[in-house]
C-alpha cells in the first residue's frame, strides 16, 4: 500500500460499537478487566466518590414514591371521614410539608446524579486520553514488520472505535450498573416493607420478563453483527470506488461496482430491518408483562386494602416501585452484554499495547559529530522470517561521497538493503557500519537523521506545498524552502499553481500530477541536507524531460554525499562510481558500468534486455 493512500476495507467504524459486532466477546474477560482496572487505579478516589453519589442519588429517588403515598393517604383518610357524614377537612399543611420534602429529595437526587455524572465523565475521558497516548507512543516503538503484516485499518480501529467503546462504557455503563443494582436492592426492600405478599406477586413476572428479554437479545445479536459487518463493507466499497473512480471509469467497471454495492446494501437493509424490529419488540413485551404484573398487584392490593392490611397510598407507592424494579433489571441484562463488547474492545487495545517492540537502544549510544558517510556491509544475513533468509552474506565497502547503484531483478533484495541500512529491520547476523560504528550503537533517531530518502511511492500529506517541503527540515525558513524547490526544479511549476506555495494539497494529493508529487519529495530531500542519500526509483514516475532536470539537480545534490540509487532503468546509473548487481539476495557482480558490460555476464544481459524491444 502506498504511504499516502488511506486505508480502506470493512473497518469503517461507523454505527453502534463502531467496527465491532454487537455481542462480540473477549477471549479473556477477567484478564482484560484486570488490565482496565489498573488504568482506573489512579482515579480510585474519584470512582469511590462516584459510587457514593450514585448510591445517594438513587436512595433519595427511591424514597419518593413512599413519601408520595403518605400524601395520598392524607387525602384518602379525609375522604373516608367525609363519607361518615362529617365535613370534608383536608390537612393542606401536611400535604404541603410532604410535597416540599419530596421536592427536596428529588432535588438532592438530581444534584448528586449530576455530580457523579460530571466526575465519571472526567475519569472516562482521562482514561481514554491516556489509552490514545499510549497507543500513539506504542506505534512509534513498533517494528516495521508489524505494519507489513497488519492493515492500517486494524491499527486505526484500535485507536478510534475500540477506545471509543471503552470510553462510552466507562462514562455511562459503570454508573448505570451502580444505580441499577442500588435501585433493585432499594426498591425490593421498600416493596417488602409495604407488603411481602404483594412483593411475591410482583416477583412472579420477573422470570417471565427476563426469559423474553434474553430471547430477544439472543435473537437480535446475529442481525446486529451482520448489520455492523455490512456497514463496514459498504464504507470500504464506497471509499475504494471513490479513491479509484478514474480506474473504474477507464475499465467500464461502473456496472460491477453498482452490483457489488447493491448486494452489500441489500444485505445491510435486511439485517438492519430485522435487528431494529426484533430489538424494538423488547419494550412492548416488557410493557405487556409489566401490565400483567400491575393487574395482579392491583387485584391483590385491593383485597388487602379492603382488609385494612395496606393503605391506598401504599398500593400507589408499590405500583411505582414495581415499575422502578423491572426497568433496572432490563438495564442490567443489557449492560452485561455491553460489558462483553467493551471487554472485547479493551482486549484488542491491550493486545496492541502488548505487541513486541523494536529492540532496545544502546545504553551508551554513539554520537557522530561530523559524519562522513562511509558505509560498510559485513557478511549481512537477513530474512523477514527467521526460516527464510533472503539476504545471504552481503558485503560491500562504500567510501564517503561515492555514488552507489543497486540493480537487479524484482525480488533480488534491493529495497531490503535500504531498509536494513536505516534499521527498519534488525539483521539476523553480520554488521552494517557507518563511519566505522555499528548502526546498532547509534540511536534510531540519530541514524535516520543521516539519511534523506526519495521513494517511488510519494508521501505527501494534507497541507500546503510549503509545509510538505518543510517536512524535511522543520525549522527551515521560507527562503530555504524556495531555494530547495528551485534546486529540484519545483519552483517553476509551483508559481503557476493557484496560491503558489500556499496551495493546500488534498488528502490524496491528487490536485497535482504524479510527476509533480515526485519533484516535491525530491525538494524535501534536498532541504534536509542529508549525509547519505537514498533514491529508490526516484525518477520512475516522471516524463523524460523532467527526468533530465531531476538528474541535473541530483548531480548537484549528490556531490560530497554518499548516495545509494535503486533503479530498474539502468540507463540512469551509468555514471555511478560503483554498481552492485544483486540476484536472490547475493551480490553476484560489482564494478562500474563499463567494467560490467565488458564482462558480458548477468549485468550486461540485464542492461541489453532493456533495449531489445527497440
Amino acid at each position: 500500500m502506498s504511504e499516502n493512500k488511506r486505508p480502506r476495507g470493512p473497518m469503517g467504524g461507523h454505527g453502534p460499537m463502531g467496527g465491532m459486532g454487537a455481542g462480540e466477546k473477549a477471549d479473556d474477560f477477567k484478564g482484560t478487566m484486570k488490565k482496565l482496572i489498573n488504568y482506573l487505579k489512579k482515579y480510585m478516589v474519584g470512582i469511590v466518590v462516584v459510587m457514593i453519589f450514585a448510591i445517594a442519588s438513587t436512595v433519595f429517588s427511591i424514597y419518593g414514591p413512599d413519601i408520595l403515598g403518605d400524601a395520598t393517604d392524607v387525602l384518602v383518610n379525609a375522604v373516608k371521614i367525609a363519607l361518615t357524614g362529617k365535613p370534608l377537612v383536608i390537612d393542606y399543611n401536611r400535604i404541603r410539608d410532604i410535597l416540599l420534602l419530596l421536592l427536596a429529595l428529588y432535588l438532592l437526587s438530581g444534584v448528586f446524579s449530576y455530580i457523579q455524572g460530571w466526575v465519571m465523565t472526567g475519569i472516562s475521558q482521562k482514561v481514554t486520553y491516556k489509552l490514545r497516548n499510549d497507543i500513539t507512543e506504542k506505534i512509534n516503538r513498533m517494528p516495521l514488520k508489524y505494519f507489513d503484516t497488519h492493515t492500517h485499518g486494524e491499527v486505526l480501529s484500535r485507536i478510534t472505535n475500540d477506545i471509543d467503546t471503552v470510553s462510552q462504557t466507562l462514562g455511562q455503563s459503570l454508573t448505570q450498573i451502580i444505580t441499577s443494582v442500588t435501585t433493585v436492592i432499594g426498591v425490593f426492600i421498600m416493596m417488602l416493607s409495604i407488603s411481602w405478599i404483594m412483593t411475591l406477586a410482583a416477583l412472579v413476572v420477573i422470570p417471565l420478563s427476563m426469559f423474553f428479554v434474553m430471547g430477544v437479545v439472543k435473537k437480535s445479536q446475529k442481525y446486529f453483527r451482520s448489520q455492523q459487518e455490512y456497514l463496514g463493507h459498504i464504507n470500504g466499497h464506497v471509499e475504494e470506488m471513490y479513491g479509484g473512480h478514474v480506474v473504474v471509469k477507464a475499465f467500464n467497471g461502473e456496472e460491477d461496482s453498482i452490483k457489488q454495492f447493491n448486494a452489500y446494501n441489500e444485505t445491510l437493509y435486511h439485517s438492519a430491518w430485522k435487528s431494529q424490529f426484533i430489538s424494538g419488540m423488547m419494550m412492548p413485551i416488557m410493557g405487556f408483562i409489566g401490565n400483567l404484573g400491575y393487574v395482579l398487584v392491583c387485584i391483590l392490593g385491593g383485597v388487602l386494602a379492603v382488609k385494612n392490611t395496606v393503605s391506598i397510598g401504599d398500593i400507589q407507592a408499590f405500583i411505582q416501585y414495581m415499575r422502578n424494579f423491572t426497568q433496572p433489571l432490563s438495564q442490567i441484562a443489557s449492560i452485561s452484554n455491553t460489558l462483553q463488547s467493551t471487554a472485547a474492545a479493551a482486549e484488542r487495545v491491550f493486545a496492541f499495547l502488548d505487541e513486541e517492540e523494536e529492540s532496545v537502544e544502546s545504553s551508551t549510544p554513539v554520537k557522530l559529530e561530523n559524519p562522513e558517510g562511509q558505509v560498510t556491509f559485513e557478511n549481512v544475513h537477513f530474512g523477514y522470517n527467521q526460516d527464510k533468509i533472503i539476504i545471504n552474506d552481503f558485503s560491500a565497502d562504500v567510501k564517503p561521497g561515492m555514488k552507489v547503484a543497486i540493480v537487479g531483478p524484482t525480488g533480488a533484495g534491493k529495497t531490503t538493503v535500504v531498509k536494513l541500512l536505516m534499521r527498519f529491520y534488525d539483521l539476523q547476523s553480520g554488521k552494517i557500519k557507518i563511519d566505522g560504528h555499528d548502526i546498532c550503537d547509534l540511536t534510531r533517531s540519530d541514524l535516520r537523521d543521516l539519511f534523506g530518502m526519495v521513494l517511488q511511492d510519494t508521501w505527501l500529506y494534507n497541507g500546503s506545498i510549503m509545509e510538505n517541503i518543510r517536512y524535511g527540515k522543520q525549522d527551515a525558513t521560507d527562503e530555504e524552502v524556495i531555494e530547495a524547490a528551485k534546486a529540484a526544479h519545483v519552483h517553476s511549476f509551483v508559481k503557476t499553481l493557484p496560491d503558489g506555495y500556499r496551495m493546500v494539497l488534498n488528502e490524496e494529493a491528487s490536485n497535482v500530477s504524479q510527476g509533480q508529487k515526485q519533484l516535491l519529495t525530491i525538494a524535501r530531500a534536498i532541504l534536509s541536507d542529508p549525509t547519505i542519500l537514498i533514491l529508490d526509483e526516484a525518477t520512475s514516475s516522471v516524463d523524460t524531460r523532467t527526468e533530465v532536470l531531476i538528474q541535473k539537480a541530483m548531480e548537484n545534490l549528490m556531490k560530497g554525499r554518499t548516495s545509494f540509487i535503486i533503479a530498474h532503468r539502468l540507463s540512469t546509473i551509468r555514471d555511478a562510481d560503483l554498481i552492485l548487481v544483486m540476484k536472490d539476495g547475493d551480490i553476484i557482480e560489482k564494478g562500474t558500468h563499463e567494467e560490467l558490460l565488458k564482462q558480458g555476464t548477468f549485468y550486461a544481459q540485464l542492461y541489453n534486455s532493456q533495449f531489445e524491444a527497440s
